[in-house]
C-alpha cells in the first residue's frame, strides 16, 4: 500500500508543478506590455550627467493607470524601474552633457523602451560672448591707454581672458531634476 500511495503523491506533485507553469506562462502572456503603449512616468532622484555612470539604476513612478486589454495591469503611483543608458559628462569649452534613460520595469513587469534624453546647454553663444566680450574690452582700455599697438596687446590680452572665464564656468551638464515627468514607448 505505502508503494501505491507514494506514486500517486508523485502523480499529484508533477500535476501542481505543471500547473503552476502553466499558470505562470499565462499570467506573463497577460502581464506582457505592448510595442507603442505609451508610458508616463517621474523619477524620484535628480540625475546629472556629472555623476551618473551608464547602467546607473533610477527608480520612480507610474502617473497614469497602465491598461493592457482594458484590463489594468499597473494603477497609477505604481513602482518603475530603469537605467541610464546613455551619460556623458560636459567638457569645459564644448561638448554639453549628455543624459539618457530607459524604463526597465513597471509593477516588476519587464518591459522595453525607447530612450528619454536630455542634453546640457550649448556652450557656443556663451562662450562667444565671454570671449568676445573680453576682447572688446581689452582693445578699448589698451587703446585708451597705449593707442593702436596697445589697442591690438589690449584685444589679446582681453580674448585670453575671455577664455579663462568661458573655461571657468563652462561646464553644461545635462540634468533632470527629482520629479520630472518623462513619456516613454514600449518597444
Amino acid at each position: 500500500m505505502g508503494l501505491r500511495h507514494s506514486g500517486f503523491r508523485s502523480i499529484v506533485t508533477r500535476a501542481a508543478v505543471a500547473l503552476v507553469f502553466i499558470a505562470t506562462a499565462v499570467a506573463s502572456q497577460a502581464q506582457r506590455i505592448p510595442p507603442g503603449t505609451t508610458i508616463v512616468v517621474t523619477n524620484t532622484t535628480a540625475l546629472s550627467s556629472a555623476t551618473a555612470t551608464v547602467g546607473q539604476r533610477w527608480s520612480g513612478s507610474l502617473v497614469n493607470n497602465l491598461a493592457v486589454d482594458g484590463k489594468v495591469v499597473a494603477p497609477a503611483g505604481s513602482r518603475v524601474r530603469g537605467v541610464v543608458s546613455d551619460a556623458e559628462s560636459s567638457g569645459r569649452l564644448s561638448k554639453p552633457g549628455v543624459l539618457a534613460l530607459e524604463l526597465t520595469s513597471i509593477n516588476d513587469i519587464p518591459v522595453t523602451t525607447d530612450m528619454y534624453a536630455v542634453d546640457g546647454e550649448g556652450h557656443t553663444k556663451s562662450n562667444v560672448a565671454k570671449i568676445g566680450g573680453g576682447t572688446a574690452v581689452g582693445a578699448l582700455l589698451g587703446g585708451l591707454f597705449g593707442g593702436g599697438k596697445g589697442a591690438a596687446i589690449g584685444a589679446v590680452a582681453g580674448a585670453g581672458a575671455g577664455t579663462a572665464g568661458a573655461a571657468a564656468t563652462g561646464k553644461k551638464e545635462a540634468k533632470i531634476d527629482a520629479e520630472t515627468t518623462m513619456t516613454f514607448k514600449v518597444q
